[in-house]
């Protein structure tokens, strides 16, 4: 296992790490804003287009040769830039990447799921979340540090050195998982498939997480900045938040399979914890900002391994793959809708209303299934 919550990392690292570093130190190719956003853009829009595809394919030919075909080609084109240092090859490199996390990330996430019984799928998905967390969290700030102490090329050299290491480890470490033999899937079948509430719903909470994710990150140091606050009463802010959804992720897991939490609860309780935070992120000062940093974190790291795990359990074993790249298109298309939301109904009025539109959104769903539940409806594992 701990080769992917290596490769978990990797992506998260190089995701952020890079995006992060991109506007503030490497003037010389990115010239304007609007290029930074292509090649911001470049990467996600890659993932978008690509994970179900790739997850597809893991279903097709075992998910372990995608895993390490999709490391070693985020490996060679971070050697790209490295070796080439021209603005031009900078966007070759940044899709290069974005089109082999397309490879590795839901591969890994297949593996995860193959490798551990049903009954610590919470523990497994908990785990490697963990990770990528800390992937997203340590990203910018070891990114900033390695630009600075030589350039955007010593960034992208050692993410060249840590996906062709993980490569070298998975190959070692994890074991071969044959792809199962399935019945003829039409396009009709796949429709039916992705349309069932076992996958929608899920997947509709990691995107919504997701959404929040990105806008606790990219606004809440607007909202701080508002305030008065210093950079680094911001900084540590988001550093709240992803650390709480660091802690959290495991400890979900570990109540998921233990008996503890169900998804139905788990999940909504996430979503209404996610909803109260953005409410938090519109009081004004620190107070807001550390609240909504803290329960947004928190509600977040509760869906995640949880709608994961839900997904793997309602999945035949054969379509892993191809449910797990689904999913990580709906996170893609949560990870850019939460944030321009956001920005268009703040653009419209004021930040504040922003973060009441995504917060109603997230809640609605939750509140309708309370007021609807009875005593005596919840079940137990994937409901």
């Amino acid at each position: 296992m701990w080769p992917l919550y290596a490769a978990g990392f990797t992506t998260a690292f190089g995701a952020h790490g890079i995006a992060a570093n991109l506007g503030g130190f490497s003037a010389d190719a990115v010239t304007s804003l609007l290029v930074l956003g292509g090649l911001l853009a470049l990467y996600d829009g890659a993932e978008v287009i690509l994970k179900p595809v790739f997850g597809t394919l893991a279903d097709r030919i075992g998910a372990r040769p995608v895993l390490l075909g999709g490391l070693i080609a985020f490996a060679a084109s971070s050697a790209l830039y490295v070796v080439a240092d021209s603005p031009g090859w900078l966007w070759a490199a940044r899709l290069g990447q974005g089109a082999a996390a397309s490879a590795f990330s839901p591969s890994a996430s297949a593996l995860v799921a193959r490798l551990n019984p049903a009954a610590k799928h919470g523990r497994a998905f908990g785990s490697y979340g963990f990770y990528k967390s800390i992937g997203y969290t340590l990203g910018p700030l070891l990114g900033g540090v390695l630009v600075w102490a030589g350039g955007l090329r010593l960034l992208f050299a050692v993410l060249a050195v840590l996906s062709a290491a993980v490569a070298a480890w998975a190959a070692i470490a994890v074991p071969v998982v044959p792809p199962l033999p399935k019945a003829r899937q039409t396009v009709l079948d796949l429709a039916r498939r992705l349309a069932d509430p076992a996958f929608l719903a899920p997947t509709g909470a990691l995107a919504a997480a997701t959404a929040a994710l990105s806008v606790g990150v990219g606004f809440l140091p607007v909202s701080g900045r508002a305030a008065g606050l210093g950079t680094v009463a911001t900084g540590a802010a988001v550093s709240v938040l992803a650390a709480c959804a660091a802690i959290v992720q495991p400890k979900a897991g570990r109540a998921l399979d233990d008996g503890r939490l169900t998804t139905r609860t788990g999940i909504t309780a996430g979503l209404l914890l996610t909803a109260t935070g953005l409410a938090c992120a519109m009081l004004p000062g620190l107070t807001g900002v550390l609240s909504a940093a803290a329960l947004i974190g928190t509600g977040t790291g509760l869906i995640t391994p949880l709608g994961f795990a839900a997904l793997a359990s309602s999945t035949p074993q054969e379509r892993l793959g191809q449910t797990m790249g689904s999913a990580e298109l709906g996170r893609e298309l949560g990870d850019a809708g939460g944030p321009l939301l956001v920005a268009g109904v703040a653009t419209l009025t004021t930040l504040t209303y922003g973060y009441a539109t995504l917060a109603a959104l997230l809640a609605i769903g939750p509140l309708i299934a309370l007021a609807r539940h009875r005593p005596g409806e919840e079940g137990t594992g994937t409901q």
